[in-house]
């Protein structure tokens, strides 16, 4: 038998993904029994079974865990070759996959992206938003903003700066309970922040925070923050454009988090990507800009 096709290897990922031949046929708009003997001709051309059945659906045998990573890859060129041919040569059209944490994504990037697409309307912004780092020599993504260096080799990264992460509250929490001028008052409030950052900085500060309210997500933490519930730690960028967030112990920094903007270099010629790449870089440092400059 010939080396199986792109579909079959396409139904294998959505079956790993949704652990189902219905939900996975849902999402690639075929019949489950169509699913099925895909499913069943990838397997007799690998000589191997890929998918077992349990009380829960189906379950990825060794094998199937171990192909995994590879049609991932093979998803993923797949989906960089669809946005490279979606815009003319030289045309500022198409689509352009980009990459960002769930914070960046969800509080800073969306009016830098609107702005844009009223300069660019034929551009289509793929947002793919994740805590996790995004390969571009894979190319499971065109641009990306991260908050770390790149290592690997064959990418262009521009180092935007640093933002600032400090104390705030929101002005309803401040007229109930006011702010404290201390640091060791602010023991006395309610806090809202992750367990993992708190620990990581109870040493810098000497103080045994308690936090009112714990959460593992950055969005969370900013809608929090937002309602009133207590003192939180924000980017500097961010609650610059909120006015109802008041500064608590404006001279104290946290921590620093430092912003790249990365893009494989055989993108930096397509124009579309090049054009948000720089337009990015403005955005992005115009935010990373102190707030006394």
């Amino acid at each position: 038998m010939s080396d199986p096709d792109w579909h079959l290897w396409r139904a294998f990922l959505a079956v790993l993904q949704r652990g189902s031949l219905s939900a996975a046929a849902r999402d690639l708009g075929l019949t489950q029994p169509t699913l099925g003997r895909q499913i069943a001709a990838l397997e007799m051309a690998l000589s191997t079974t890929l998918f077992t059945r349990s009380t829960d659906g189906l379950r990825p045998t060794e094998r199937a865990r171990d192909l995994a990573p590879h049609a991932e890859a093979m998803a993923a060129a797949a989906a960089a070759l669809v946005r490279a041919g979606s815009g003319g040569r030289g045309e500022v059209s198409g689509s352009v996959r980009l990459a960002a944490s769930e914070f960046l994504g969800g509080a800073v990037l969306p009016p830098m992206l609107a702005a844009f697409r009223v300069s660019h309307p034929q551009v289509d912004i793929e947002l793919s938003l994740s805590d996790r780092v995004e390969d571009l020599l894979r190319r499971d993504a065109d641009l990306a903003v991260r908050n770390v260096a790149p290592t690997q080799g064959g990418l262009v990264a521009r180092r935007i700066g640093a933002v600032p992460i400090r104390f705030y509250a929101h002005r309803s929490y401040v007229a109930r309970y006011g702010v404290p001028e201390t640091l060791p008052a602010l023991a006395g409030h309610t806090l809202i922040g992750h367990e993992d950052h708190v620990r990581q900085i109870r040493p810098r500060l000497g103080l045994d925070l308690r936090l009112g309210l714990r959460c593992d997500n950055a969005l969370g933490l900013l809608a929090a923050l937002r309602a009133g519930y207590g003192i939180g730690y924000c980017q500097e960028g961010v609650a610059r454009h909120e006015p109802d967030l008041v500064p608590v112990l404006p001279d104290l920094v946290l921590v620093e988090i430092g912003i790249w903007l990365v893009m494989h270099e055989d993108l930096r010629r397509t124009q579309r990507i090049r054009v948000l790449f720089d337009h990015l870089v403005a955005e992005l440092t115009a935010y990373a800009r102190p707030r006394d400059a």
